[in-house]
């Protein structure tokens, strides 16, 4: 391969803000190890960095006058109404978020500095609740006397979402901090959503987005330009930045890739796609992208390359597009030659050089310790392993690659690869990124950590196993692990089973009460409406949750819907599960989610208003002792009383002891 070959990794928004997205990291340390000029640039961190700046707000606020007057919405009113404030307090906001001025807390505190719109409203249920001190601050209960730089974290947040809100009631409808325009591509079976969008005159974001991404390629003089595209909510942006260089350089080759595309676009067959991108790789991304740049390079022949649609230019479209847009661009072709993968041990390690480490913002959310760490603080994502050790879980895309092919690292190997991003960042703080970290790996993990004196903080997810005793726990703790999660799902012995998770709930307690008693936090990922559950069924879970938080096994949650995909023994036996599926349209797009009958016909939409009050609830230590059908008042009939005896995890606890 020749040395004046470029290559740049591009993350398009919105991932996230605290830290970067791993997948650039990846793909530009192993192109390094394998003497390629390798470089990267995190556009979403850059949008928001643009977008908030008086000059950012300047332009929000020139669209927002265009509005007519009665079609603004209570947050664009407080906007313009406070502009003064707002346009003056966003560089030092910004500034305290990055870590650069901490002193500033004390005025952000106090609650004098920053204009408050909306969001603070919430604030005020505080006030009148068991938490609050009597003394008029609503915040003095999870903050006290001295916790002025979390305090002040938590106004800034509330702050930015304000902002956030005006973008989309304002500006772009589509704007969310982590989800831009996820509408646009998630389970779409076709291209002409995310075409009409592409086709529409740009926004204010997207107009910041063309110059971001001009400016990089101007930078970079890349020939290669990877865009890593990790969930729907990225889409829309990656193709406005293909659309940027297609238009303005040709000439440079423009590749699509990442956790979407390997989900969604594994039938991909609509031709326009490769008017913005002239590759689409699948699954882990060393192999095929080798195979590109030895193909782009005159090395190696198109029919060689590996996991990767292309377009052939000859015959007609197989669905063809409305009259207008272009009835002949030809057909989409994948190609797959077959050659090992790069094994675990060997695909490097990631590199953050060329990331602005120092401008990444530590916003706080939600008022609970575990919950916050999803973003705050920059944290270096790392996996311990390839894929999922357990690979049975009936919801899960277990036919994929990311889960499917499972690979390890020594742990020597991964302690290196740990020293080595340490001395680069000089940040000690590890996220392992998993599907679910193996106990025998992180055993291993811990105890080299702990040989080698190498002192870091980190957390992971994993599954609630039984091999995770205590014993394991205190060794976790001791080699640096701060935090786990794991997915409890349904909290019902009946429907675990059917989803074969492998657990029982009575064994996640006594494995989350092993952590929790190491001094390591707990979050489960939680979920409803699976098949054949019934009301009864999501009262007993909801009770099992009660009890998990207030025996003190776990101390944060989330409920997800369940969500039926193609690629999962639920979408690929639905009679195993009692359900019937939904036919879908013709597919040249996406394609995961899919519809289903369950003849149980329980409500899930309603209940899940209530499960998600009552978790929320929980993790501010409220409400916990309450009988839990307070939280479904609002449906029309009468909820059943749990079936699970109100002390069971308790007394389950206790035996095990």
């Amino acid at each position: 391969m020749t040395s004046d070959f470029r290559v740049l990794s591009l993350i398009p928004p919105m991932t996230q803000l605290n830290t970067p997205y791993p997948s650039t990291a990846y793909l530009t340390g192993f192109l390094r190890s394998r003497g390629l000029d390798a470089v990267q640039e995190d556009l979403a961190l850059a949008l928001v960095l643009q977008l908030f700046t008086p000059a950012g707000l300047d332009a929000v606020r020139h669209r927002a006058t265009a509005q007519p007057e009665t079609q603004r919405s209570a947050s664009v009113h407080a906007f313009l109404d406070q502009f003064a404030s707002y346009r003056s307090s966003m560089g030092p906001v910004m500034a305290y978020l990055q870590g650069r001025d901490a002193t500033l807390a004390h005025r952000i505190a106090a609650r004098g500095l920053l204009p408050e719109g909306p969001r603070f409203a919430a604030l005020d249920a505080y006030e009148d609740s068991d938490m609050g001190d009597g003394g008029g601050d609503p915040l003095a209960w999870a903050f006290g006397a001295l916790g002025v730089q979390d305090k002040a974290r938590h106004l800034c947040t509330l702050y930015l979402n304000d902002l956030a809100d005006v973008l989309r009631d304002a500006v772009d409808e589509r704007f969310e901090f982590v989800r831009y325009a996820e509408s646009l591509a998630s389970s779409q079976p076709t291209f002409d959503p995310l075409a009409h969008a592409l086709a529409a005159p740009p926004t204010l974001v997207d107009d910041l987005l063309r110059g971001l991404t001009l400016a990089a390629i101007e930078r970079h003089q890349p020939q290669l330009v990877l865009l890593s595209v990790p969930f729907p909510g990225s889409v829309y942006a990656a193709f406005r930045i293909a659309q940027t260089i297609k238009a303005q350089h040709p000439d440079i080759t423009v590749a699509l890739g990442g956790g979407f595309v390997n989900t969604e676009l594994r039938e991909l067959s609509d031709p326009r796609v490769f008017d913005f991108v002239d590759y689409v790789t699948l699954d882990a991304g060393e192999r095929p992208v080798l195979s590109l740049i030895e193909h782009l390079q005159g090395q190696r022949g198109r029919q060689r390359l590996q996991r990767t649609f292309v377009r052939d230019r000859e015959g007609p479209h197989p669905n063809p597009p409305p009259e207008g847009e272009g009835a002949n661009l030809g057909t989409v072709r994948y190609i797959n030659l077959a050659e090992p993968d790069i094994p675990f041990e060997d695909v490097g390690t990631p590199t953050w050089d060329g990331l602005p480490l120092d401008k990444y913002l530590s916003l706080l959310d939600m008022l609970n310790p575990m919950h916050r760490l999803w973003s705050d603080g920059r944290w270096n994502k790392l996996t311990v392993a390839h894929g999922c050790y357990w690979k049975k879980c009936s919801f899960c895309d277990v036919s994929l690659d990311y889960i499917g092919r499972y690979e390890t690292a020594t742990a020597a190997k991964l302690a290196d690869r740990i020293q080595q991003i340490v001395e680069e960042t000089g940040q000690t703080g590890f996220h392992f990124v998993d599907e679910a970290a193996p106990p025998k790996a992180l055993k291993a993990l811990a105890e080299e950590l702990i040989r080698r004196d190498l002192h870091i903080s980190w957390w992971g997810n994993i599954r609630f196993e039984k091999t995770f005793t205590p014993e394991l726990a205190e060794l976790l703790a001791q080699s640096g692990c701060i935090a786990m999660s794991g997915g409890l799902e349904v909290a019902s012995d009946r429907l675990l089973t059917l989803m074969k998770k492998g657990v029982s709930v009575e064994q996640v307690a006594r494995v989350t009460k092993g952590f929790s008693d190491a001094g390591i936090l707990v979050h489960a990922y939680l979920m409803y409406g699976f098949p054949t559950q019934t009301l009864q069924d999501t009262v007993d879970a909801l009770e099992y949750v009660r009890q998990l938080f207030e025996t003190g096994c776990i101390q944060s949650g989330f409920f997800h819907r369940f969500s039926c995909t193609v690629h999962s023994p639920v979408g690929m036996d639905p009679a195993a599960y009692g359900i019937e599926l939904i036919p879908l349209p013709p597919v040249s797009f996406a394609k995961n989610d899919i519809g289903f009958i369950d003849p149980t016909g329980t409500d899930h939409d309603a209940l899940g208003q209530g499960l998600r009050k009552a978790i929320y609830n929980y993790m501010h230590g409220l409400c916990v002792e309450d009988d839990v059908r307070r939280w479904f008042e609002h449906l029309p009939h009468k909820v059943p009383k749990p079936t699970v005896s109100r002390h069971k995890i308790g007394k389950a606890l206790q035996q095990h002891r």
